[in-house]
């Protein structure tokens, strides 16, 4: 009895087919492209400059590990972590929330008003936190706020009279309130990005299926938007957990201990400096953000969420009727009072040349901006300095996270997971404890680079670049499979389908990520403390020299001007974004 097998395909004569992207099995694994080297070897850069700082600052801490128990058992370490745990999450929760309407407003709603929008919550962000937490004492004080002033006198119409109040900035809600504002911004400008990148026609069809635009908010909008809220929440931590200037301004009038605060005081104003102690400290924020980067990691990795696919297509605007004007209102409300009311109050200060309720009105001079920026030598090299910084940081900075993104996002080894690990690591520490180790390893010998440009470019982009890494791993995140698929079936290399695929798909969010480095190193102001001298003196630096002088009209003068500077360049990176996105839509072959 012959027993007949089933018929078997014949075996393939070319090369397996491996989806773009993938790792193939065998000794194809070990087979590296040229692209993919150069993207590992800037990420393995991009992670040194964090690590190498860090390494040097621990192993000047291990050598004296048992103080450093001494002194953590010294600190009130649980009121610290509360304090600090407590304005990070309310602020981060409510900066998602407010970041996510205004950018559903402005993309998907007939309410937006294009560049007033779209660029207004981004002032915050623009504004050294320094003076953004002095426009904010100056609005808010108990006795001398001008805020408060009005308000004093709007009661006193109605017969009710006080003597201080009725808000006061030194206070739980007032440090939470400065937090979340400048929180929004990394919400509005993630959120912007992913509702712009995503394939409307999910939310289209459920909007024609009947849903009421609430359901398709939850059931549809959000879920798509996971990526981007995930990157927003962790570029908040990350520029949270390390601010100094508000908590130092604010904070300590209001009598809350915060650990950014805690370990300034730790390395700047104990003799000597408790190194350990403010490592030890740093060290607890680890396990906070590193958890939460990992949940970020593991859902990207999974891709269950909308990305780009190969349909363009430009959202339809919801017709709000009735309620547009109302809506309007509400978002020039916000941006009246968060934006435009702190810069207005830096500005009547630096022209009536001293904080006061009583304003002469014909006695404004702008005689506080011709001594700060003029006459003012140490000034204006300061700013010169920060602009050339801020520019070579940011172009260097954005282009090496796209490709160590390219890389990291794409692969699942565990290699890119460590060397994501290595980008992210600094931002998880006090800004400080990076400046140290920048200190400590490139300062003196055998390098010699103390006072330098290349040591504050160099810590600019250790410190900012892990924020700049999550804006980058979205963007190449939300570019699903088949449109790199289809260019890899059509013949095209690695090289080519990074060019013509996925640079386009992502230099939106690469703008936007330029001018969020730009504008953080130019206004850096706790690294500028550490690092900055005499042959490389920069604003931040010098505004705290300002600042510890009591000049209000002069701080005032300089933040104003380098916020009106910050403003002109990324209202123009935000009209590039915008014509950016429009031609990938029309490119995908969207209307």
């Amino acid at each position: 009895m012959t027993t007949l097998s089933p018929p078997t395909a014949p075996p393939p004569t070319g090369p397996p087919t491996v989806p773009f992207g993938a790792v193939p099995v065998g000794r194809a694994r070990r087979r590296l492209s040229p692209f993919t080297i150069v993207c590992i070897v800037v990420a393995a850069a991009m992670g040194a400059l964090g690590v190498v700082p860090l390494v040097a600052v621990a192993v000047s801490a291990v050598t004296q590990g048992q103080e450093v128990l001494d002194a953590l058992a010294k600190e009130d370490v649980v009121g610290l972590v509360r304090n600090t745990l407590i304005v990070v999450s309310v602020s981060t929760v409510i900066a998602l929330v407010i970041g996510a309407v205004l950018a559903w407003i402005n993309e998907r709603t007939d309410a937006g008003m294009g560049l007033i929008t779209e660029a207004m919550p981004l002032i915050p962000f623009m504004l050294p936190p320094i003076a953004g937490s002095i426009g904010w004492v100056l609005l808010l004080s108990p006795q001398a706020g001008f805020l408060n002033g009005i308000l004093r006198w709007f009661l006193g119409l109605f017969g009710i009279q006080a003597e201080q109040g009725p808000f006061d900035i030194y206070t739980w809600y007032g440090l939470i309130l400065v937090y979340t504002i400048y929180a929004v911004p990394y919400s509005f400008m993630m959120c912007t990005t992913g509702l712009r990148n995503m394939d409307p026609s999910l939310e289209e069809q459920s909007r024609v299926s009947g849903s009421p635009m609430l359901r398709t908010l939850r059931k549809v909008t959000l879920p798509a938007m996971l990526p981007s809220l995930l990157g927003a929440t962790m570029l908040i931590l990350m520029s949270s957990f390390g601010l100094f200037s508000i908590p130092s301004v604010i904070g300590r009038g209001a009598d809350i201990p915060i650990l950014s605060t805690r370990i300034v005081h730790l390395l700047n104003f104990t003799f000597p400096a408790q190194t350990g102690a403010a490592i030890g400290l740093s060290l607890i924020l680890v396990a906070f953000v590193a958890v939460f980067w990992w949940v970020q990691t593991t859902t990207l990795k999974r891709g269950r969420f909308a990305t780009i696919g190969g349909k363009g297509q430009r959202a339809t605007r919801i017709r709000l009727g009735k309620a547009r004007p109302w809506v309007r209102a509400g978002v020039v409300l916000y941006i009246f009072f968060t934006t435009i009311a702190p810069v207005l109050a830096l500005l009547i200060v630096s022209l009536n040349g001293f904080w006061t309720l009583n304003i002469d009105w014909t006695a404004l001079s702008f005689e506080a901006f011709v001594n700060a920026l003029f006459e003012d030598r140490s000034t204006r090299r300061a700013l010169t300095n920060s602009l050339t910084f801020g520019v070579i940081g940011s172009i260097i900075g954005i282009a090496a996270v796209a490709l160590a993104s390219l890389w990291i996002v794409r692969s699942r080894s565990r290699a890119a997971r460590f060397l994501d690990g290595t980008i992210k690591f600094p931002a998880m520490l006090s800004h400080l404890i990076i400046a140290v180790g920048f200190v400590l390893a490139f300062a003196g010998p055998p390098f010699q680079l103390g006072g330098t440009a290349i040591i504050m470019i160099g810590a600019y982009l250790a410190l900012y670049i892990p924020q700049a890494s999550v804006s980058a791993d979205t963007a190449v995140a939300q570019v699903g499979r088949e449109l790199p698929e289809a260019s890899r079936v059509s013949g095209a290399s690695e090289a080519r389908t990074i060019r013509r695929v996925f640079l386009p798909l992502m230099a939106p969010a690469l703008v936007l990520g330029w001018a969020m480095l730009f504008v953080r190193m130019i206004g850096d102001l706790t690294a500028s403390s550490i690092l900055a001298g005499t042959r490389n003196n920069v604003i931040g630096f010098r505004i705290l020299e300002i600042y510890q002088n009591g000049s209000y009209a002069e701080l005032a003068a300089v933040s104003t001007f380098l916020t009106v500077l910050s403003a002109v360049i990324v209202i123009g990176v935000l009209v590039v974004s915008r014509r950016l996105a429009r031609w990938n839509h029309h490119s995908l072959g969207g209307s």
